[in-house]
């Protein structure tokens, strides 16, 4: 398994000491099915030639029927379209009507400008997104440019294989300017490791080594669903992945530096940057005044600050924006000259190739290993890939999509599967080697990702096809022998019935009372600020402090790559129902709005459903007697905000 992140010094330390031995070379490692090219294989025969709807369902229904089982029913028009409303854009449905035409229903879903802020959601768990770092690091003031990119990425459909290209290497397109350099938040915005530089380079090498491991690992694990930090210390135990292999992917992270870099043309960013750095010299002077305290401290305070405001309001373009992005160039850890500690010597314009680390320790070097793709996946050479182009950025990100062209491909369309189903195709979607599951349906995972490459890598007409299928349109009301069949749902003959994520239910919960604010883009803003109305993709994330909020509803950590939501029911997330600010704050939104509207219509706009006899008889029984009291009302809106019915979605 990788180097855990709260462990790699640790680990490094003990293998220094010779204390953690990797096991002598077993040979060869069993090529996993993930390598293999695609196979194309003619649909399956099917004895119910009525169900299927795409080419899903033929391969879906086979495996059913050799099971001896039948699919579900088709669900109602109103589950449907609350499905489909949830899954591409994360909010309810504006309405539910009936529409005799599906197809068109989901293209109009996915013409929302809404969905690409669900499905960006989806992507910066993989890309560890983050808004606030801790107060060490460079500022990440900026960090929203990367996922509003991300958000406008998916609403115009661009290409996954351009988008995996954008954000690695967006600075080496002759197509892309200043402006485009806030794609490469995926590397600009990697988590960083706190370096005592009064340390010796001894211990410094082990943090900045770990640095590396982790941008290896989010790149293996994002865009190739292969763990290859495993390959650090020794060559991988289950895939055949090697430690050069790994050494010469590290060489890259070893050859950028991770940077703030201006979003428009040097003509207008070099007076921005002169006056920036005059600014900060004015300011660095107020402080140490402040530690003096002279007499005319006020004075010359003010004096001061007036020179600031001077060369802020004189400066065009003072404010510019900036992009979390990387700049080439090679690091090494080097002694500091006439002084105890470490140096961080950053070779500006230039890359470089690592030595092998033995073990994975960076102070016991073996051979040089030159940069270049995985041995695994050799080009139209017969060779990997070499990296030469800078850093080996740009080479890298081609190889990705093109030497490795059907694993890439898998991973995303598995990785679409199993936010529509709610379990992949294979259920390990960031592990696709041989330690991860086996596909449960081989030729349709195949035959969906030769056909999402034929269609341009087009993530819409992905979606499109899925849930134009029989097999997404089945109701999760089945018999109980189906379940007792397959409790897992491997075959889908049925739709689980999911949970909301926060994100969805926050939204869904402000969307019912009314007070949603669904501007789009900008800063970020505290989650549980009782003001911030907006949706929660701009809530703000926080590697250092994590706002409570978010971790007691399974937001996962942004300093790591997260490949699913875990889902935990605690007393917490119930006291939260039941008592928080801001359940209690929109149930009274709501709550005012029921007061002057039917039982019905309170059940339309949550549900879009009608209330059963029962439902409504219990509302009457309620509020009876207490109708004009705006309390009795807020207690009723609560009830149904916390209700099973706003978490889950059939």
């Amino acid at each position: 398994m990788p180097v855990t992140k709260m462990l790699p010094t640790a680990l490094m330390l003990l293998a220094s000491a010779g204390m953690v031995v990797a096991k002598k070379d077993e040979g060869p490692r069993p090529v996993p099915w993930s390598f293999a090219p695609l196979k194309r294989t003619p649909l399956p025969k099917v004895k119910d030639t009525t169900w299927p709807k795409t080419r899903i369902d033929y391969y879906v229904l086979a495996q059913m029927e050799k099971a001896g089982m039948k699919p579900a029913p088709r669900a109602d028009e109103r589950v449907l379209q609350r499905r489909l409303s949830f899954d591409l854009t994360g909010l309810p449905p504006s309405d539910v009507s009936e529409t005799s035409n599906w197809s068109d229903k989901v293209r109009s879903t996915l013409a929302n400008p809404h969905y690409g802020e669900r499905w960006a959601r989806h992507w910066l768990d993989l890309a560890r997104y983050v808004d606030q770092t801790p107060d060490w690091l460079d500022s990440t003031k900026y960090s929203y440019l990367y996922r509003d990119w991300v958000v406008q990425a998916f609403n115009e459909d661009m290409p996954y294989d351009r988008f995996v290209v954008r954000q690695l290497a967006t600075d080496f397109l002759p197509e892309c300017g200043p402006k485009d350099r806030v794609a490469l938040g995926f590397i600009g915005l990697s988590p960083t490791y706190f370096k005592e530089l009064q340390l010796p380079p001894e211990i410094i090498k082990t943090t900045v080594a770990d640095e590396w491991e982790e941008h290896v690992d989010a790149i293996g694990r994002t865009f190739l669903g292969l763990t290859l930090a495993c390959a650090r210390c020794h060559d991988h135990k289950s895939d055949p992945i090697t430690a050069q292999d790994y050494y010469a992917l590290a060489g890259v992270f070893a050859s950028v530096k991770l940077s703030e870099l201006p979003t428009m043309s040097d003509e207008f960013w070099r007076p921005v940057e002169k006056a920036r750095g005059d600014v900060a010299s004015l300011e660095k002077q107020i402080k140490e005044l402040a530690k003096k305290k002279p007499k005319d401290l006020k004075e010359q305070t003010a004096a001061l600050q007036t020179k600031i405001d001077a060369i802020k309001s004189s400066t065009p373009h003072f404010n510019m924006l900036m992009a979390n992005a990387v700049e080439e160039a090679a690091l090494f850890v080097v002694n500091k000259e006439k002084e105890h500690g470490t140096k961080l010597d950053y070779k500006m314009g230039m890359a470089r190739d690592l030595e092998l680390m033995k073990r994975g320790n960076p102070n016991d070097l073996g051979e040089t290993v030159p940069r270049r793709f995985l041995s695994a996946f050799p080009s139209k050479t017969g060779l990997p890939r070499k990296f030469s182009t800078g850093s080996g950025r740009l080479e890298l990100a081609q190889a990705l999509v093109e030497d490795a062209a059907p694993l890439t491909a898998r991973v995303i369309v598995n990785r679409v599967w199993k936010h529509h189903f709610g379990r992949g195709l294979v259920d390990t979607p960031s592990e696709f080697g041989n330690l991860g599951e086996l596909p449960t349906h081989p030729e349709l995972l195949d035959d969906l990702t030769g056909r999402f490459m034929e269609h341009g890598w087009s993530i819409k007409w992905l979606h499109r096809e899925i849930l134009n299928s029989a097999t997404w349109q089945q109701s999760s009301v089945v018999a109980a022998e189906s379940e007792k069949r397959d409790p897992e749902n491997k075959l889908y003959a049925r739709m689980l019935r999911r949970r909301l994520d926060w994100e969805s239910w926050r939204d869904a919960i402000l969307s019912a009372s009314g007070q949603i604010d669904l501007k789009m883009g900008g800063p970020a803003a505290a989650i549980s600020d009782m003001k911030n109305t907006r949706r929660s993709l701009y809530g703000a994330s926080d590697r250092q402090d994590m706002d409570p909020m978010l971790r007691i509803h399974d937001v996962p950590d942004p300093g790591a790559h997260n490949p699913w939501r875990t889902e935990t029911i605690t007393p917490l997330q119930g006291l939260f129902a039941l008592n928080s600010p801001f359940m209690q704050q929109q149930a009274d939104a709501f709550g005012r709005w029921a007061m002057e509207h039917d039982v019905d219509a309170v059940y339309a706009r949550l549900f879009g459903r009608k209330p059963s006899a029962h439902e409504a008889e219990v509302a009457r029984a309620f509020v009876s007697g207490r109708e004009k009291e705006a309390v009795t009302w807020s207690q009723y809106a609560q009830a149904l905000l916390a209700g099973n019915e706003m978490l889950f979605v059939d």
